[in-house]
């Protein structure tokens, strides 16, 4: 067996041996990377990059933000034909939805009845009315109500009424659907809904997926879109004359997604472009960009397997497209090794040579992430599994199989006129020394001083859907009166009936509001699903069947109905009065299981139930209502989201503050460590501390408000300085050496520079927050690495005496 002295030798004599270490890198990184994808899976769930709720409102919010009625909804106008072309329009796409599973409500104003109900749920109409509560069904109430039937029979209704007749005389399947209807319903116009203008058709639309899952989202919007072209298709005028509009939190996320993925598609192909035309210029050889890509491939591959494999429950996509954005860094490793190869220098020796200054950068960047794993964020602790492995993956192949590869005798960078003359003006320039202290306190003061709020805590403004949008929804929510997703009654307590007792002792004080102007509707479980007290006391009202048998003998005295045509009624009452009471779990796979459970979730122990409330002109009222109605057992109260939600983002921007606070001490424990002397030290740190000020400066200056984004941001610039400092500081006072380091960090910033630019000018506020961060990062850390950390040549350097190569 060949000695590692010797193996390595020939890789130095023999390019075919080199090409086919190449080849079987490459092979191990194909066979890796279908590991891992076979075992991989992808979340979408956003409340993985929300912190652990701890209060009450906190957890309602996560659980309203995913489940709740608002999340689902998805709202929908048809214009620009015909009314009665958009009314067909509508019928034909409400009929195509209706049957999918996809959707649990579709509702455009089209008569509603019971007949979509499992036949076994339906006696239970007689336990949801609140018809008989006041007065009971005793033979005056038969006799009222055949009497109506009567007139119904000789009226238009007629088709209406006689299906329903020998079951139910009293309609109560339509006295449900009427008290079902929603509170502020639209405009009728061709028997669907409309604007009050009369020029779009309206639909209201709620997804099972939950509003926390994009692709759900996405299939959603999809099917919806290809619904309505072929109802365009088959009854619109011209065939193309009608137009869908969509708005919604489902609706918003999908087209931020779509948005988001265009971006980074142009952006990765101009990097791309970019970072390879970069390399061919700096190192003039076709081969540097394809070796620069295995250790970045490495990257890759293990930053995904080791989250893959710590995290089962799903990687979500967020980590990934962060993840490769952060691990960009690691192409640093291999252009510092580039550029320092030169004739008569064994690979190994140079990479050897090198490695204390990259394998500190790369401990110190890995500890900075690695306090996310402590952050109480699931989504921040994938981003930290991710980026250590990455981070140190990318590093070790740099030092021990990259140097394999490469050409052990390139053209020496340090002959460079060109680099030469650029160093000896940067060594002409004057170091700086009191201009640093003036520069550290101008940014302390313009953070400290400067106009505007610090901090940007409202999470809508975050989002990248423009204002037409936005405007879109507003006036749809107000025609349609679909729930405000701002206000929220919560009842929360040990069990269903509770809750649903506790809310629907509110509606006598609701309606009232209503009434008076001051809420235009609302909506809650227990419209739906009466609590068990409720249905008792209706089952106890019912006649036995000879009682009902008597009353309706009675009641159809001298009618010309025939009492043998009601004997399903009769079997209805019967089994309503005697049936198990009505649950949540009853509902599953019938029209009110999305309404109840959107509006009452059950958790092991407890249950919530939300009365979503529309137009609502004084939260102060409704806040003292739920104070006055406080039953026991139940903690009743009005949830403001956007409170909740910026109480949430404060505590999660406590927790990241807290593990940069730690990170920082590591950081400078770690270089300490590593360069063991004072001066030292502080020529590395003190480039990166002062660029974290000039950035949050900067920034401040400019009006911008920070975001959870721009902290993570700081971290991945802090870690690019410090690599930066600690090459310089590493490169000595030899000449050659500098000019080599400076071509390499010029390399560096260059490349990092052009990604995070492209970010910068990126619609999306998450991308542009953390492009504009670190394009900051780069241009202040270089310049201040460079004069503060490098050497001041003592000597003209000779060349180390060169290492013979077998």
């Amino acid at each position: 067996m060949k000695s590692p002295g010797t193996f390595r030798d020939a890789l130095l004599q023999r390019p075919g041996l080199r090409l086919a270490l190449a080849v079987a890198w490459l092979v191990v990184l194909l066979l890796a990377g279908w590991l891992v994808a076979a075992r991989l899976e992808f979340s979408g769930d956003l409340r993985r990059f929300l912190p652990d709720a701890r209060t009450p409102e906190q957890r309602l919010l996560i659980d309203e933000l995913g489940e709740g009625p608002g999340s689902r909804l998805l709202l929908l106008a048809i214009s620009g034909d015909a009314p009665e072309v958009l009314a067909a329009q509508s019928q034909a796409l409400h009929e195509a939805l209706a049957g999918d599973d996809r959707f649990s409500v579709v509702a455009n104003g089209a008569s509603a009845d019971l007949s979509s109900f499992p036949p076994d749920l339906l006696p239970y109409r007689y336990l949801l009315t609140p018809s008989f509560d006041e007065a009971p069904l005793d033979a005056d109430a038969l006799r009222d109500a055949f009497d109506a039937r009567l007139q119904d029979l000789g009226s238009p209704a007629a088709g209406l009424v006689e299906p329903l007749l020998p079951s139910d005389p009293t309609l109560e399947t339509l006295v449900l659907a009427e008290a079902w209807a929603p509170a502020a319903a639209p405009e009728m116009l061709f028997d669907v809904w409309f604007d009050r203008a009369g020029e779009r058709a309206l639909l209201l639309v709620e997804t099972r997926a939950a509003g926390f899952d994009p692709t759900g989202q996405l299939d959603a919007v999809e099917t919806i879109r290809a619904r309505f072209d072929a109802a365009r298709e088959a009854s619109s005028s011209d065939g193309s004359a009608s137009t869908l509009q969509m708005t919604g939190p489902g609706a918003f996320s999908v087209d931020i997604g779509g948005r988001t993925q265009r971006e980074a598609q142009r952006i990765g192909l101009a990097d791309t472009i970019g970072l390879v035309i970069l390399l061919l210029l700096a190192y003039r050889s076709w081969k540097m960009p394809l070796l620069g890509a295995l250790p970045l491939a490495s990257a890759g591959i293990a930053g995904l397997g080791a989250v893959a494999l710590l995290f089962p429950g799903g990687v979500h996509g967020i980590t990934i497209a962060f993840g490769f954005t952060l691990i960009g860094v690691v192409q640093d490793y291999p252009i510092h090794f580039f550029s320092h190869q030169r004739a008569g220098l064994s690979p190994w020796k140079n990479v050897r040579s090198l490695w204390p200054a990259l394998s500190t950068g790369v401990i110190a960047t890995c500890i900075a992430y690695a306090t996310f794993l402590f952050s109480g964020v699931d989504g921040l602790r994938q981003l930290a599994v991710f980026t250590v492995a990455a981070l140190m993956v990318a590093a070790l192949v740099t030092r021990y199989l990259l140097p394999g590869l490469v050409d052990p005798a390139p053209p020496d960078i340090a002959d460079s006129p060109r680099l030469q003359r650029l160093w000896h003006r940067i060594e002409a320039l004057p170091r700086p020394k009191w201009s640093l202290a003036v520069l550290g306190v101008a940014s302390l003061a313009a953070i400290v001083f400067a106009p505007g709020p610090a901090w940007q805590n409202d999470l809508s403004k975050l989002t990248p859907v423009d204002a037409d949008a936005m405007a879109l929804d507003t006036e749809l929510r107000a025609e349609l009166g679909a729930p405000d997703v701002r206000y929220v009654l919560v009842a929360q307590g040990g069990d269903t009936d509770t809750v649903l007792a506790a809310t629907s002792a509110l509606r006598p004080a609701l309606d009232a509001r209503v009434a008076d102007g001051r809420l235009d509707g609302y909506d809650m479980a227990a419209r739906y699903l009466p609590d068990a007290e409720v249905q008792r006391a209706r089952q106890a009202a019912l006649p036995d069947t000879p009682t009902l048998r008597a009353l309706l003998d009675e009641a159809l005295d001298g009618s010309p109905f025939l009492p043998d045509a009601f004997a399903p009624f009769l079997t209805d009452v019967e089994r309503a009065r005697t049936a198990p009471l009505l649950t949540l779990q009853d509902l599953q796979g019938s029209p009110l299981s999305s309404a109840v459970s959107g509006l009452l979730l059950v958790h092991p122990g407890r249950a919530t139930a939300l009365v979503s409330l529309s137009g609502l002109d004084d939260p102060a009222d409704v806040a003292a209502l739920a104070a006055q109605a406080q039953a026991p057992g139940v903690d009743l109260r009005l949830l403001d989201m956007k409170d909740a939600s910026e109480s949430l983002v404060i505590e999660y921007r406590g927790r990241v503050l807290a593990a940069m606070a730690v990170a920082l001490v590591l950081l400078v424990a770690t270089v300490w460590i590593a360069l063991r002397q004072p001066r030292r030290v502080w020529r590395v740190l003190l480039p990166t501390l002062l660029t974290l000020l000039v950035i949050v400066a900067v920034l401040r200056l400019a009006g911008v408000e920070l975001t959870l984004f721009h902290l993570v941001a700081l971290i991945l610039a802090a870690g690019l300085g410090l690599d930066y400092a600690l090459f310089f500081e590493h490169a000595g006072e030899d000449r050659a050496d500098q000019i080599r380091t400076l071509h390499a960090v010029l390399v560096c910033s260059l490349m990092t520079l052009l990604v995070f630019s492209l970010l910068a000018l990126s619609s999306i506020p998450v991308l542009r927050a953390i492009g504009t961060t670190v394009a900051l990062g780069v241009l202040c850390n270089f310049v201040l690495s460079l004069f503060v950390a490098r050497h001041r040549a003592t000597i003209e350097a000779a060349r180390a005496e060169p290492e013979p190569v077998a």
